[in-house]
């Protein structure tokens, strides 16, 4: 398509994100606050949904400061800011809360999640260790009566190695808890770090007490030692840490993959136009003419100054058949090169290009997106100071009012701090998320995070991508239109002989069609090929002309009812019939629209193709609605719109121009055959594109979030109902540390329903 004619989808795409790009810059889009800037922060240090809580309230309390949304999984906070607010007393205000602060935009480059999952998957495998060689030291002897007689002469000196190996679980691989705690601590806040130390920090140092020094607890029984209840808990809970760290890493890695859709170096032409210079994509300079290659991807936005290509475009306007591009073209970076090489100059370079933008909405949209706060961490704050309360005034109280030692009384204060440690808390999610996600994936479903799991089971809008998700994205001859007295199978072996001549994707279907039906190809003479029209040659005497229905402006007839895209074929100058192309649709694509009606589940087409297409796709497969022509950004105000009408949706896709559609959605549900861009910003993948795994998806959805509930709830009624026995002196702390360990094996056991 040359300049003159209408906008591809791809300028249109191009035109539209420059223009929402720039006004992103000035201000609110709606009417809203004028003048606005957008001001992003690197944040380093958050653990939790508290530390989320805490740095959006000092930034909140800054003058000029308008909107405030913080993603926890890429540890940035975007800010919308008057023009004048001073960005150091921002970062000042952050620092002084404790967290690490820089500015600057994106970082796709590395994944700090991915440093953090490593360094706490090795602290994992240390603590696990070494807890499973105290828990034999501590246990070993009550069960194994041959032990207690090997142990009882050496007691004290395993008693010393418990207290070492707990020592270095606490101090060492858990040193995290503690840091983290004391740094709350000044500023006067708690968390699930907190609990997490304060319960097996007073276990280890009431026990290293009753073992190094009883004096200071007399009456103490001397066997009353927790080391093998602290080491177990922080061992427990980095486990759950690491797993989280696991999904928040592929969450985060969509932004990467992204950007890695530009290659690293762009081939430059030197002054004399003849040679190439290799140099990094990010030093190309507006105005410089830049070569690509066969097979390359496009490094810039920029005009095609000479040659000719087919473009895949795919990633950006969800278009499975190649675009064709010659002088004066636009062209967007990241689209690749499938053949032909062509000259451009770089017209939108760094932030401006089309992929920058597409990469500025996901990024935009994963931010504003509101986390879901984990009922452990939002009750924390409130649970860490009753605790700390009921502990001390049980230990008050029992001084006073139980006319007991000190030793007596602190035995039930400490109880009360092992009891409601909470390791079950720390394990109600992740080991429910891990069950499901195994389950899932036996059944071809990848589930990332219990976010999605929570919002997937109230789902009731899903809406599909046309090709590559209903559809295969292949290029097929779905019919051969013959004109009257010429026989179809004569039409597809004149013109397939033609078509294996050329390496077009489209010649690719029609010869592939000939094969399929058993025809034979035969010679061809005088083949010429026209860029962007077609293709003729001669075939046993006849003049045989494939093409774009341009093509046959000088033939003779005509057809009716072929159909917007066909292929059309002329003999001898005149017409003689038309191949028409299509997708074919997936396999399971009707059962799973039928499986999600009769779950009350609407389902909507969403496509860049014209009207004619999307409708011929959803009568096939069942589906009324259908929404076509819309570019990638309209995708995601399209989800927004429905979602503007209560509903809650589900979005199905595969490619780069879905993204900020998937990201936006309540659920992003990606096919394993799409873009790794696709699979990294959804919620759900789809293994072996088997689209009946949707409605299933749902379902388990419902289930797991029954699952994850009952585990908080038995997580709490252990310490609802432990707290008060053991302030009243029902629990020694052997006994409670037994019903915090019984409760997170009562968490894991109910987990693993799931796996049924």
């Amino acid at each position: 398509m040359s300049s003159e004619h209408s906008r591809t989808p791809v300028e249109e795409l191009k035109s539209d994100l420059s223009t929402l790009s720039s006004s992103g810059n000035e201000g609110e889009q709606e009417g809203k606050t004028v003048g606005l800037v957008i001001l992003d922060l690197n944040i380093e240090g958050m653990t939790c949904a508290s530390c989320v809580s805490r740095v959006e309230k000092v930034l909140r309390r800054e003058e000029g400061v308008h909107e405030v949304a913080i993603n926890l999984a890429t540890h940035r906070a975007r800010l919308k800011v008057d023009p004048d607010v001073p960005t150091e007393n921002l970062i000042a205000q952050v620092a002084g809360a404790g967290y690490g602060v820089t500015l600057g935009a994106l970082n796709t480059s590395r994944s700090p999640e991915a440093e953090r999952a490593r360094v706490l998957r090795r602290d994992t495998i240390v603590a696990l260790s070494l807890s499973a060689v105290v828990v034999v030291l501590a246990m070993g002897p009550m069960v194994i009566t041959p032990l207690s007689t090997l142990f009882e002469p050496h007691q004290k000196l395993f008693d010393t190695v418990q207290v070492v190996l707990t020592s270095l679980v606490l101090f060492g691989t858990g040193r995290r808890f503690f840091r983290v705690a004391l740094k709350n601590l000044g500023h006067l806040t708690a968390d699930m770090n907190t609990l997490v130390a304060l319960g097996t920090g007073v276990a280890w140092l009431f026990s290293s007490i009753v073992l190094f020094a009883p004096s200071l607890l007399p009456g103490v029984n001397p066997n009353h030692l927790y080391f093998e209840v602290a080491s177990v808990v922080v061992s427990l809970i980095l486990l759950g840490n690491w797993l989280e760290a696991r999904v928040k890493d592929r969450a985060s890695g969509a932004l990467r993959q992204l950007a890695s859709l530009i290659p690293r170096f762009s081939h430059r032409m030197v002054e004399n136009g003849l040679e190439t210079e290799d140099i990094e994509t990010d030093f190309v300079q507006v105005s410089d003419h830049l070569l690509v290659k066969p097979g390359e991807s496009i490094p810039v936005d920029g005009t095609i100054i000479d040659g000719a290509a087919m473009l895949d475009e795919s990633m950006m306007t969800g278009e499975s058949r190649p675009v064709e591009k010659r002088k004066g073209d636009l062209v967007v970076g990241g689209t690749i090169n499938l053949g032909g090489a062509f000259v451009l100059r770089a017209e939108k370079i760094g932030e401006g290009t089309v992929l920058s933008s597409i990469i500025r909405i996901v990024d935009g949209a994963q931010s504003s997106k509101a986390p879901v706060q984990r009922f452990a961490d939002s009750v924390a704050g409130i649970f860490v100071p009753v605790v700390l309360c009921i502990a001390i005034v049980t230990f008050i109280l029992w001084m006073i009012l139980g006319d007991t030692s000190l030793a007596e009384s602190l035995i039930p204060a400490v109880a009360v701090l092992v009891i409601a440690c909470p390791c079950a808390m720390g394990l109600a999610v992740p080991t429910a998320v891990v069950a499901v996600t195994g389950a899932g994936a036996r059944r071809g479903i990848l589930i990332q995070n219990a976010e999605s799991l929570e919002l997937a089971r109230a789902i009731d809008t899903v809406v599909f991508d046309k090709t590559g998700t209903l559809t295969e994205g292949t290029i097929k001859v779905s019919k051969v239109i013959s004109a009257e007295g010429i026989d179809a199978d004569q039409l597809l072996t004149v013109a397939s002989s033609v078509e294996n001549q050329s390496e077009h994707p489209i010649a690719r279907s029609i010869v592939e069609k000939a094969k399929e039906q058993g025809l034979a190809l035969l010679p061809v003479a005088e083949f010429i090929s026209h860029t962007g029209i077609g293709v003729e040659g001669v075939v046993n005497g006849q003049s045989v002309r494939v093409g774009k229905k341009s093509a046959m402006s000088e033939m003779e007839g005509e057809l009716e009812h072929v159909p917007e895209g066909a292929v059309w074929v002329a003999l001898n100058g005149r017409v003689a019939g038309a191949f028409v192309l299509s997708d074919i649709l997936r396999e399971n694509a009707v059962d799973a629209v039928e499986q999600l009606r009769r779950m009350k589940v609407e389902s909507i087409i969403l496509t860049g193709d014209s009207r004619g297409i999307a409708e011929e796709i959803g009568d096939k497969v069942g589906i009324q609605h259908v929404i076509p022509g819309v570019l990638p950004e309209e995708k995601g105000r399209e989800i927004q719109r429905l979602q503007s009408e209560g509903r809650r949706v589900a979005m199905v896709g595969d490619g780069v121009n879905d993204a900020p559609a998937l990201t936006i959605a309540d659920v992003g549900i990606a096919m394993s055959s799409g873009t790794e861009v696709a699979a990294s910003v959804s919620d759900v993948t789809i293994i072996n594109d088997n689209l009946q795994r949707v409605p299933e998806m749902i379902s388990l959805s419902a289930r797991s979030m029954r699952i994850i509930k009952q585990n908080l709830f038995w997580a709490f009624i252990y310490n609802i109902i432990g707290i008060p026995l053991a302030a009243f002196g029902l629990l020694n702390p052997i006994i409670a540390g037994a019903a915090m360990a019984f409760s997170s094996v009562s968490v894991v056991s109910n987990s693993l329903r799931l796996r049924r």
